[in-house]
């Protein structure tokens, strides 16, 4: 705790010092570059000898002298000067300091002035026992907890899969449902899990791999609607009607009329079965 107040003054004075030169350096005079000024000064004295000496019109003399003195005249004007009076550091000082000092007050307001860090192990823990509802991600590790534990424990691992997959990390759903079917490979519903996470994981692509694992569920329980809808949509992707009938047509029975799901996929199939 010592070193994160000795790095916060430390950063606030650095900060204020940067800020103060900055200030400084405005405060100086801006010196215009002079090389244009001079070549078009000396464009003049050569179109004044070039008339003198007949090598130039009167007509074209004066075209090409009021040019050089437009650009003499755009060379000399004075730039802007930026300037800074004497408060203006003392404000920028202040500001650095009122920022800092409420940013402290809020902490000690808001925050655990000399509580240390608690251990991850430590979060875990007082997230089993507590009478809270957990987040995903939470509830994730609590479940990972007890399967190490118990690496075996069928029903835990397919809880630490649809944990995982709720708190965002089908990767980890994935991994947690193929341990789940390495025991247990007859699991209609965990193979049909395993190809939902897949197809979370491929951003919504339903891949050969998915694919499989959903035929794989079909195979031991024809039931699952999941995995009946994500091989009806395969076949729709590949404009296969009758694979789609195939797949939605159960699919479709087991939905209340009124559900606008049913409607949705009725629709499509019809739409697909129409362009034929």
């Amino acid at each position: 705790m010592l070193i994160f107040w000795i790095s916060a003054a430390l950063l606030t004075t650095l900060t204020a010092l940067l800020m103060l030169a900055g200030a400084r350096r405005a405060t100086g005079p801006v010196n215009a570059d002079d090389t244009a000024s001079e070549a078009a000064r000396r464009e003049l004295g050569a179109l004044d000898r070039l008339r003198a000496e007949g090598a130039m019109g009167e007509r074209e003399w004066a075209e090409s002298r009021a040019e050089a003195a437009r650009r003499l005249l755009a060379a000399s004007t004075p730039a802007a000067t930026v300037v800074i009076g004497r408060r203006e550091p003392l404000m920028v000082l202040g500001g650095v300091v009122l920022t800092a000092a409420t940013a402290l007050g809020l902490y000690f307001a808001l925050a655990a002035p000399g509580q240390g860090d608690q251990p991850f192990a430590a979060r875990v823990e007082a997230w089993a026992v507590s009478t809270e509802p957990l987040e995903p991600a939470q509830a994730a590790a609590v479940i990972e907890r007890e399967v190490r534990l118990a690496p075996d424990d069928l029903r835990m691992l397919t809880l630490l899969g649809s944990a995982r997959f709720q708190a965002g990390d089908p990767v980890g759903a994935a991994s947690a449902f193929r341990r789940a079917l390495a025991i247990n490979p007859n699991d209609g519903q965990s193979w049909a899990r395993l190809g939902e996470s897949l197809v979370r994981a491929s951003d919504g692509r339903i891949g050969p791999d998915s694919e499989a694992a959903f035929r794989e569920a079909l195979k031991h329980d024809p039931g699952q609607l999941g995995a009946l809808y994500f091989l009806g949509e395969a076949a729709e992707t590949r404009g296969e009607a009758p694979e789609v009938r195939r797949f939605w047509t159960p699919l479709i029975a087991a939905l209340d009329a009124s559900d606008p799901r049913r409607t949705d996929l009725e629709r499509r199939l019809a739409a697909l079965e129409a362009g034929r």
